[in-house]
C-alpha cells in the first residue's frame, strides 16, 4: 500500500496564473495540466461551458515535493481555505478508511465517489477545520 500527503491549492479560475507564477518563482516544473474540456465523458457529468478552460488538475514539482493545483468551480472558496492536503493512496478501501476518519467531528465537502479519474475521491474538513482531498491514484 502507498500512502503520500501532497499541498492542494485552489483557485477561482486563477490557477494557469499561479502554475506560471510558481513555475517562475520557484523553479516549478510543470508535470501535468488538464483543464475541465478535457476531462473524459463520465456518465452524469457535466460542465458549463463557462469552465471549460479552467484547471481541473495540475501537478508541479518544486525540488523534490509535488504540488495539486486547480480551479474550484462550485466549492465554496475565500482567502484562507484555499489550500488543501492531497492524501493518496493507491487502495480503494484504504481511501475510504481515512475519509471515515477524517470525517468524525468534521464536516465532507464533497463526497467519497467514483470519478473520470478515480475509483474514489472525496473532500473533508477534518475537527480541526483542516481541508484533505482524499482519493485513489488509478493505475496508468
Amino acid at each position: 500500500m502507498t500512502l503520500r500527503a501532497l499541498p492542494h491549492l485552489m483557485f477561482d479560475g486563477n490557477a494557469k496564473e499561479a502554475i506560471q507564477h510558481y513555475k517562475n518563482i520557484l523553479n516549478a516544473k510543470v508535470l501535468s495540466v488538464q483543464t475541465y474540456g478535457e476531462i473524459p465523458a463520465f456518465p452524469g457529468m457535466s460542465f458549463p461551458e463557462k469552465i471549460l478552460d479552467f484547471v481541473a488538475h495540475a501537478r508541479l514539482q518544486v525540488g523534490e515535493t509535488e504540488m495539486i493545483l486547480f480551479d474550484s468551480p462550485g466549492f465554496p472558496r475565500q482567502i484562507g481555505n484555499q489550500a488543501a492536503i492531497y492524501v493518496t493512496t493507491n487502495e480503494v478501501e484504504k481511501t475510504e478508511q481515512i475519509f471515515e476518519a477524517l470525517k468524525q467531528d468534521g464536516k465532507v465537502i464533497g463526497p467519497l465517489e467514483e470519478t473520470s479519474f478515480t475509483p474514489a475521491q472525496g473532500y473533508v474538513m477534518d475537527k480541526f477545520g483542516v481541508t484533505f482531498t482524499i482519493i485513489t491514484e488509478a493505475e496508468n
